[in-house]
């Protein structure tokens, strides 16, 4: 129950995105930081804590779990730091993640070369 769970929450995330694509005139990238400051807004009111719940990693591995783990681990450092964790407490929280895109960015520019779409 579980997966469905994951699969449906995932579903429904990715199908707003397509509905903006195919419906308004924002570009992917807009849309894609749209989903990123709706999880960091919809995780420091504490809303997207219940979709997470429910949802596991369909609510967690999309743009809106990036955006829910900003606001979380700001959430943290600044209990815990208080003023300072504003700068810090992002960076810290989403480090493993960010770290690994850069490193699959790099593995995958020294295998691939890139070639002209024409």
């Amino acid at each position: 129950m579980e997966y469905l769970k994951a699969f449906v929450t995932g579903g429904i995330l990715c199908l707003m995105g397509q509905i903006l694509i195919d419906k308004t005139k924002l570009t992917p990238a807009r849309i894609l930081v749209s989903y990123v400051v709706v999880g960091v807004l919809l995780g420091g009111t504490g809303i997207y804590q219940k979709i997470v719940d429910f949802g596991g990693a369909g609510a967690t591995v999309p743009l809106t779990g990036f955006g829910y783990n900003l606001a979380k681990g700001v959430t943290r450092a600044v209990n815990e730091q208080g003023f300072l964790g504003i700068f810090t407490g992002g960076l810290k929280s989403c480090a493993g993640g960010i770290t690994a895109a850069i490193l699959a960015g790099l593995v995958a520019s020294l295998l691939f070369r890139p070639k002209d779409k024409s």
